[in-house]
């Protein structure tokens, strides 16, 4: 994988394909390979498409600084735009999963005319809830637990499984996760013009109905996913063809 500097932190990229260029940005505690790799979405899409997908911060074969003030989706956010600068790209076709979709929709708030469409996959209202202290403070404690078996709580439990099954730097996702999340504003919603498709799967506990957000922005399309749930839903081959249509229907 190519990589490059951004703001003095290491960030890798997996770069496939050649036509108009395609961001796809993973889930917390996954990887672009984990994420988009594996569930062949990177070989899917690089028919068409130049398909770019980078490791943030933290997290894959970037740079995983253990300071919780190198994170926050302003600086995760800033990666982004400093790799299309990199690469010398202008507007792109932009999908997020989760943690990836926050940022996606982040960019798409802030950095608008960068985005051609954005597809906004496992994000619903209740991914809000991430923004409460609380979870996310009972979350990195997990992560930074000596021992696994003292961790009290389903969701801390699964984030510390799936970051080990991962193979992560559990000190770094900690740092991620303890700093701050924007909130999700209808007024800012209101304000976006670029293209949106929200995709979730209808089984989906962690983040919920995508009902609201999908309300909250003008045009919005929303697909569901049945009986997918947070994890499983990002290989549902409906939902691919769902992402190569509306891809295919971006303006220019």
């Amino acid at each position: 994988m190519p990589s490059f500097d951004s703001a003095g932190v290491r960030i890798h990229f997996e770069d496939q394909g050649s036509g108009p260029p395609v961001i796809l940005m993973h889930g917390f505690g996954a990887s672009a390979r984990t994420n988009w790799g594996e569930p062949g979405w990177i070989d899917f899409l690089a028919r068409d498409y130049r398909v770019i997908a980078p490791d943030c911060r933290g997290h894959g074969q970037s740079a995983k600084p253990h300071q919780p003030e190198a994170y926050g989706y302003a600086m995760m956010s800033a990666d982004l735009i400093r790799l299309l600068d990199h690469l010398g790209l202008g507007r792109v076709l932009l999908m997020g999963y989760s943690m990836g979709a926050m940022l996606s929709l982040h960019l798409a708030v802030s950095h608008g005319d960068r985005f051609r469409a954005v597809v906004l996959g496992g994000l619903g209202t209740g991914e809000g809830g991430m923004a409460d202290p609380g979870r996310r403070e009972s979350i990195a404690a997990a992560l930074l637990a000596d021992d696994p078996a003292t961790i009290t709580g389903e969701i801390p439990q699964q984030f510390r499984r799936f970051a080990e099954a991962n193979h992560n730097d559990l000190k770094a996702l900690a740092a991620c996760m303890s700093r701050d999340r924007p909130q999700v504003s209808p007024e800012l919603m209101a304000q976006l013009r670029t293209p949106v498709m929200i995709v979730i799967g209808t089984k989906d506990t962690l983040v919920g109905s995508a009902d609201r957000l999908a309300a909250m922005i003008p045009g919005t399309q929303l697909v569901t996913l049945e009986g997918r749930d947070h994890i499983n839903a990002v290989g549902d081959p409906k939902y691919k063809q769902a992402a190569a249509r509306f891809f295919a229907s971006a303006p220019a």
